[in-house]
């Protein structure tokens, strides 16, 4: 703006003002010249000095102002979409760990599930081979007891025929001939009941 034209148009209307009011007792409208002057110019400098130093860092304040507060909306909104980012990252991870959790306790199922039928095979496979044994060992010491019986039994049965027959009938020799000898007197007749029942008195004594 220029401050001069406007100080010259105000000059040339108290110039023109001033015949007006000549000869007559008016009330003067304008103030006095040289204090307008002052006025103006004083007022020109004010205006220069707000235009050029007050206004300039008022606007800068502003700028500032206006740039933090945008920075701040759009560090704000940056915040926001990291923090959403960083959410669903989370989420995401989230979501992973419990599937991979639900896998390895499915996984853990299907090999418990495993273990207890192989431990079952085993325990089974252990006592078929247990029963297996006992049985063999109850079949051996059946045989055992079996070969051990025949020869109580015959030893049972030669002591007994020695009672009966009055001889001992340990050796093979001795005992054909005690039959041999028996069948004789039995076919002479010297072989008579009763003769038999007192031998076998005799032998039980």
């Amino acid at each position: 703006m220029d401050y001069t034209t406007i100080a010259s148009g105000v000059l040339k209307a108290a110039e023109q003002a001033q015949p007006m009011g000549a000869g007559e007792d008016a009330v003067p409208i304008l103030p006095y010249l040289p204090e307008l002057v002052f006025g103006l110019i004083v007022f020109g400098l004010f205006y220069f000095f707000v235009a050029k130093k007050i206004v300039p860092s008022l606007e800068k304040v502003y700028a500032e102002r206006t740039a933090a507060i945008e920075g701040g909306m759009q560090a704000a909104e940056q915040a926001q979409a990291e923090a959403a980012a960083a959410k669903k990252q989370y989420e995401d991870q989230l979501g992973e760990a419990r599937a991979e959790a639900a896998r390895i306790r499915e996984q853990a199922k299907e090999q418990g599930a495993q273990i207890v039928a192989e431990m079952r095979g085993q325990a089974q496979a252990e006592a078929a081979r247990i029963t297996e044994t006992a049985h063999k060992q109850i079949e051996a010491e059946r045989q055992q007891a079996l070969v051990q019986l025949r020869g109580e039994v015959g030893e049972i049965s030669t002591a007994l025929a020695s009672k009966i027959v009055g001889e001992s009938l340990e050796e093979e020799a001795r005992q054909r001939g005690i039959v041999d000898r028996f069948l004789a007197d039995l076919e002479a007749g010297s072989v008579r009941p009763e003769k038999l029942g007192a031998n076998g008195e005799q032998g039980s004594l």
